[in-house]
């Protein structure tokens, strides 16, 4: 069946490997929108997925074997999720049977996403920040916009819709695409215009090299058409110089004189920033020099789509945010928790400093899980105590899943909290989740913020921390 045909076969079924991840559970949702039978595997089902996905009458079957793939394979789609690898037993029974299998990328390109205007926020960091407010933008001038966005915007009641609009907003993640297609999941997004907040290194896992990211990127570039549309940060060289390769116009947004889409007259407040663009005077109620770019980088492309500044302004200043994204879990006792999914150097250090513009004369204890694939590894060993020397006081964890990586490549995360104790940071290393807690008890006092680094769950620590506090001063 030819891949253009498909769309139109209702008769067609979808079984998705791994279908309890959040954005294979929100595709699988859409298609069952569609009209398609939809159903699936995964060897983690809980709630709230299991029952979003119960809900949409789509079937889960927990855990993974040849005899919960569909009996017949003719109109039968196999979408392999990410985390799927070989030996696999679902997965061999799949390649053994011979179905026809594609990513949940391939998913998006081959039934959403052609003949849409489609806009892909991709970057190092800011994209789920980013994306969430266009989104929100467009919401505002009454667009009405599909959007796929890799978090939960505060704005939406999920990270993922699906509607009749010709505006796809999609947050373009450079990790790769499924175990059998390494190339970078914004490649299959068909777009339209591109962001590129900005480019480091990152998943170590994927890329041995920050040169290795920017061809991905400069791939990305290649796609967009000539009536599309480039928008970048005038103040990284290096972005600019892989621009020129693109046959879109290019935009370019920044702080700088020559930028196309100047900011000015920035300030900061505990309730937000404000900043100046295209004439006009903006507020946004979240605070960072980095949200503040972020906001420009959507002014710039919705005012490419011709929505109207009164629109913008409204988007801007309604703007709550993204789950997650120093994220209020409560205060007790006198002391604001916050939860934030931030694990790279750079992000952590903006991060630290936005609070420090909301919370003003606060002090300040980061609490950092390296969880991720690139923050596990030394790659990070010498930036990570520069980004957290920000905060007054530092709690590191036990390297995430260390024992998967060799000494040597291993992250030190006691070198990290000597370093920080060398320059008058109290730094402390905790071996496991109770250690955390009863460290922090032991530190914090009354006015003090304590804000959580994570790319997990962080062993529910935050919230726990919470109720711990709660329950013993009797106040919230």
């Amino acid at each position: 069946m030819a891949t253009i045909d498909l769309l139109f076969n209702k008769e067609l079924r979808f079984h998705f490997l791994g279908i309890c991840g959040t954005a294979m559970g929100a595709v699988a949702s859409m298609l069952k929108e569609l009209g398609y039978e939809v159903g699936g595997s995964d060897e983690n089902v809980y709630p709230p997925l299991s029952t979003f996905l119960s809900q949409k009458g789509i079937l889960v079957k927990e855990g993974y074997r040849a005899q919960n793939l569909p009996i017949d394979k003719s109109g039968t789609v196999i979408v392999i999720g990410n985390v799927i690898k070989r030996g696999n037993p679902e997965l061999e029974a799949v390649l053994e049977k011979k179905y026809f299998f594609i990513s949940l990328p391939e998913v998006l390109k081959f039934f959403f996403l052609q003949g849409k205007q489609n806009i892909v926020v991709s970057g190092t960091h800011g994209k789920t920040t980013t994306s969430s407010l266009l989104a929100w933008i467009f919401e505002s001038a009454s667009l009405n916009p599909s959007f796929f966005i890799g978090g939960l915007p505060k704005n939406f009641p999920s990270g993922c819709r699906y509607t009749q609009s010709e505006y796809w907003i999609l947050e373009g993640d450079e990790y790769d695409t499924a175990y059998f297609d390494k190339r970078s999941k914004f490649l299959h997004y068909l777009p339209q215009t591109v962001i590129i907040n900005n480019i480091e290194y990152d998943h170590a896992d994927i890329f041995s090299s920050l040169d290795e990211i920017f061809l991905s990127f400069k791939r990305l570039i290649h796609l967009i058409p000539r009536n599309g549309h480039l928008v970048i940060p005038e103040d990284d060289s290096r972005i600019v110089e892989i621009a020129k390769s693109a046959l879109a116009p290019v935009y370019t947004v920044g702080f700088g004189e020559k930028a196309d889409f100047r900011i000015t007259e920035v300030s900061y407040e505990p309730t937000g920033s404000w900043f100046h663009m295209l004439g006009e005077k903006f507020f946004m109620p979240i605070p960072g020099e980095y949200n503040v770019r972020n906001a420009a980088m959507c002014l710039a492309v919705a005012t490419l789509y011709g929505i109207k500044l009164e629109d913008i302004s409204r988007g801007l200043a309604s703007f709550q945010g993204v789950k997650r994204r120093l994220e209020v879990i409560g205060e007790a006792g006198g002391i604001k928790i916050l939860d934030d999914f931030g694990h790279h150097p750079t992000a952590i250090h903006k991060t630290i400093l936005a609070i420090r513009q909301r919370y003003p004369g606060k002090r300040l204890w980061a609490v950092f899980e390296p969880r991720s694939n690139t923050t596990r590894r030394a790659v990070f060993q010498q930036e990570l105590p520069r980004s957290l020397s920000v905060a007054d006081g530092v709690i590191i964890s036990e390297v995430s899943s260390k024992d998967s990586l060799a000494p040597s490549e291993r992250l030190d995360p006691q070198k990290i909290v000597q370093e920080l104790n060398k320059n008058g940071i109290p730094s402390f290393f905790c071996l496991d989740p109770q250690d955390i807690l009863c460290k922090l008890l032991e530190v914090v006092k009354a006015g003090d913020i304590v804000v959580f680094f994570s790319n997990g769950s962080f062993y529910g620590i935050p919230l726990r921390l919470f109720e711990t506090l709660k329950n013993k001063n009797g106040s919230f």
